[in-house]
């Protein structure tokens, strides 16, 4: 499936159109791999709707991919043909940069993002790099998987950066994808950390709530004890608002977007800065993935194990998967099916 302009979800609700585009070909070190599930984020709503464009047009989105290699470049040693590999949002990156050095290649000046700064998942082959390529574990399906690559690593990586230790509350606000695996992550890791939920549907707080939350709640409530920390994980801005109501004293809010939607931005001149900011609560941002997160969370989530609820559907009901996220249908992660 292919973008190949900036649009509007609800009014065209069919941003993606089935196209031919020629078989990549692998280069030197890079691999071709024959996709059989790609998921769906919320980025690529990000994607078709202006917030984060793609840099040319047409491009195939998708991030979340699990395929098998089908042909390997010259130079290629990490992969074999036959081999089951997946490919996150980090597409690729420098290598020489002071952040890439350091481990934060999430942070390289040339950055490149899987399905934007090139073509993805929503396709039957893609090629990338090899060394970009993960190796994906027997443990997990195909559908499984896939949304493991961003919503967890993503997931992992907000988890991290919140600070969170044993014995102490968090709060998630937003369910799906992402939330939904880093409740589960939280359990294992720390199993005397409390999560409270907050979240717009009455079906996500349920799910919150049947997967170990001790409380859910609407967006707008406050949770019934002031948290250490919170993961924010929607498009929206009111929710950031929101969130900063129930931190604690020195609480960090982690604010896991690539793009915030506009639509609410109005609500930011709301803050108080006494009652929301003061007492040293501080606002961290999420940019990107590394490599590490998605082999860090793979390995965390092959151990538990985890094991993301997903919705499957067919590779031309694409449009349909992404609307279904935009109007907050959601329960767990979405992943198209693109070949057995």
């Amino acid at each position: 499936m292919i973008l190949n302009r900036i649009s509007s979800l609800e009014d065209t609700g069919s941003p993606l159109v089935k196209g031919d585009i020629p078989v990549p070909v692998p280069g030197k070190n890079e691999i071709l791999i024959k996709v059989k599930t790609c998921g769906v984020c919320h980025t690529e709503l990000d994607e078709i709707e202006g917030r984060t464009p793609p840099p040319v047009f047409p491009v195939v989105p998708g991030h979340e991919v699990v395929g098998e290699v089908a042909e390997t470049g010259k130079g290629c040693s990490l992969h074999n043909t036959g081999d089951r590999v997946g490919v996150g949002w980090i597409f690729s990156a420098c290598g020489v940069c002071e952040y890439c050095l350091s481990g934060l290649e999430n942070l390289c000046p040339h950055f490149m993002a899987t399905g934007r700064d090139a073509d993805g998942g929503y396709a039957e082959y893609m090629k990338v790099r090899e060394e970009f390529a993960v190796s994906i574990l027997e443990c997990f399906t195909d559908a499984e998987a896939a949304p493991l690559l961003c919503a967890g690593a993503i997931g992992y990586r907000s988890l991290s950066l919140s600070g969170i230790k044993n014995g102490q509350k968090l709060g998630l606000t937003g369910f799906g994808g992402s939330g939904h695996l880093v409740l589960k992550l939280v359990k294992h890791l720390f199993p005397r950390t409390e999560v409270y939920v907050f979240a717009r549907s009455g079906s996500e707080r349920k799910f919150a709530l049947e997967l170990g939350a001790v409380w859910s709640g609407d967006t707008t409530e406050r949770s019934p004890a002031k948290l250490h920390s919170i993961i924010d994980t929607t498009p929206a801005w009111l929710p950031v608002i929101e969130a900063l109501r129930s931190l604690r004293p020195r609480g960090r809010l982690v604010i896991n977007a690539i793009r915030k939607e506009n639509h609410d931005r109005e609500v930011l001149s709301g803050i108080n800065y006494a009652e929301d900011l003061w007492m040293e609560r501080e606002i961290k941002s999420v940019a990107n993935v590394a490599r590490s997160d998605i082999a860090g969370f793979l390995k965390a989530a092959s151990e538990i194990p985890i094991k993301p609820e997903v919705q499957e559907y067919e590779l031309r009901d694409a449009n349909r998967a992404l609307l279904e996220l935009k109007r907050g249908n959601i329960r767990g992660a979405k992943v198209l099916r693109i070949s057995d």
